[in-house]
């Protein structure tokens, strides 16, 4: 299913938005590239915080026929009109959900780097499994997606794949032929200017 297509760009919010700068940040690279859907990952937990930055990430979005889900929160994704919700738990919730929020809900799960949790997501319907990081970072526990997983999933699973997680330039080159989705986030975000990093980034892809 990948390799006959090159792959759509997920992008990943910040952990923490400036409202007053990031929603105009955002159009920007909406108008410069093509970008298939947006997850809000906010580090908070404060409602108000949340909603504020859904409600004005949304209508950016919203008005370049983009996507916007949400990380976990899901009873704001119905609340806020959103499309739907990311987990970070991989499939537990899915089938719950799937039957609360309906067809038309993108659910999507992230499910690290184990091919097994990957599976259980996509069999409880989820609409992507996600799979990181796929580079090098001091964060967690130092374990890798690998090539070979991409490569496996996309030759025996249907389920399209995200593969996020310390991005650069040659893991796309690389990754390109097996995966259906980059989750990039952080990657252009912390360069003054991200159009020009996400350029940079998906280069080798032509």
């Amino acid at each position: 299913m990948a390799d006959a297509e090159r792959p759509q760009i997920y992008l990943i919010t910040p952990p923490d938005v400036a409202l007053d700068v990031f929603p105009a940040r955002l159009a920007r690279v909406l108008d410069g590239a093509e970008i298939a859907c947006i997850r809000l990952a906010l580090a908070t937990r404060d409602e108000d915080l949340l909603s504020r930055a859904a409600d004005a990430i949304r209508e950016v979005a919203h008005a370049r026929d983009v996507a916007l889900v949400i990380e976990n929160h899901v009873l704001l994704a119905e609340r806020l009109g959103l499309d739907g919700v990311h987990l970070t738990d991989g499939a537990r919730q899915i089938r719950k959900l799937r039957k609360d929020m309906g067809n038309d809900a993108i659910i999507g799960a992230f499910c690290g780097v184990t091919r097994h949790d990957g599976i259980n997501a996509a069999e409880a319907g989820a609409d992507y499994v996600a799979f990181g990081p796929v580079g090098t970072t001091p964060l967690g526990d130092g374990a890798q997606a690998g090539e070979d997983l991409f490569e496996w999933w996309s030759e025996m699973i249907e389920v399209p794949v995200v593969a996020e997680g310390a991005l650069t330039a040659e893991l796309v080159a690389k990754l390109g032929p097996m995966t259906d989705f980059f989750g990039i986030g952080d990657e252009i975000w912390r360069e003054d200017d991200a159009l020009a990093a996400l350029r940079g980034l998906l280069a080798p892809l032509g």
